[in-house]
């Protein structure tokens, strides 16, 4: 069997005639129609999630005029309009959430989203005023409130425990986005009630799968997986090195469906996090969100197949 050509992501939504086991490369999310959509469950409450959300780093920090907002209310919409849950932004982003709260209220589509946020800053007093300004500028209380980067931790998840006493918090969590931070992430994990953690994984950057991913499982602590494709990172190391020839049987026609696909076929991962200003991606980052998932034996096979190829 061939390998599977690459298809770069600016062009895998005009293909409109290649076939990948059956599956036609179409413009939207029709082609999937009849494919199993995948949810995961939040250990502490039963909740279901899809398995691929969006992110807003970088994204979404742009300005207040209509040239800068309006790829970005098309990536909502797009985004929205294919059943999108989870959107992750923080304080850190820049203007990230004061503009997906404009956006999603502009567009009608504030109440599909399930937004996670963060507080990132030192002190209860701060804390919590960085919180209000969250809500006020979502015009909503997030579901998940998370402690950005393990920042001032101990005090913050004081702060955001009792918000979730009150009811206006749903989940606590904490994040980070580096290996070096797992130890102490671990010990969180261990100490404190947690709902979920945001940690990096990618098909290169897999320590997280060591210990620290059966740990959340073991404690119920729910995973968002944070920088999938370590902002653009991984497709500059592929280039032109063709998708393996059994990428077909998994439904992965890009590898951008094979980075998050290697994501998400982890059990203990419950969902990961793409960020796009473009409407091609998003359409092209939920396609991956259907079964099939790779078994274990060939996500053992996507790490080999990768790192034999862009070494």
């Amino acid at each position: 069997m061939k390998p599977v050509a690459y298809l770069p992501r600016r062009d895998f939504l005009k293909t409109t005639t290649a076939s990948l086991s059956g599956l036609c490369l179409m413009p939207d999310i029709a082609a999937f129609e009849n494919k199993e959509r995948i949810f995961r469950t939040i250990p502490s409450t039963g909740e279901r999630i899809p398995a691929i959300g969006m992110g807003s780093w970088l994204t979404f920090d742009v300005g207040s005029s209509e040239s800068e907002r309006a790829p970005m209310r098309k990536v909502l919409r797009t985004f929205a309009d294919l059943g999108g849950g989870v959107i992750d932004s923080s304080p850190m982003y820049g203007s990230s959430q004061k503009v997906i709260g404009a956006l999603a209220e502009e567009l009608g589509v504030k109440d599909k989203l399930w937004v996670a946020t963060k507080v990132w800053t030192n002190g209860e007093q701060a804390g919590k005023s960085q919180i209000d300004e969250s809500v006020s500028l979502f015009h909503k209380w997030p579901a998940l409130e998370q402690v950005h980067n393990i920042r001032d931790s101990k005090t913050h998840i004081r702060t955001l425990r009792e918000l979730k006493d009150k009811g206006k918090l749903k989940y606590v969590g904490v994040t980070h986005y580096v290996d070096a931070a797992h130890d102490e992430l671990a010990k969180l994990i261990r100490s404190e009630p947690l709902d979920f953690i945001q940690i990096n994984l990618s098909v290169r950057g897999t320590a997280a799968e060591d210990y620290l991913l059966p740990l959340a499982a073991d404690k119920g602590v729910a995973v968002i997986i944070n920088q999938p494709f370590e902002t653009k990172a991984l497709f500059r190391t592929v280039g032109g090195v063709p998708l393996p020839p059994w990428a077909g049987e998994w439904d992965m026609p890009n590898w951008a469906s094979f980075f998050l696909k290697y994501i998400i076929s982890n059990p203990h991962v419950s969902c990961t996090i793409p960020a796009t200003t473009q409407v091609a991606h998003v359409k092209e980052n939920m396609a991956a969100g259907y079964a099939p998932l790779p078994d274990a034996l060939t996500r053992k096979k996507m790490t080999t197949y990768y790192n034999q190829h862009t070494q």
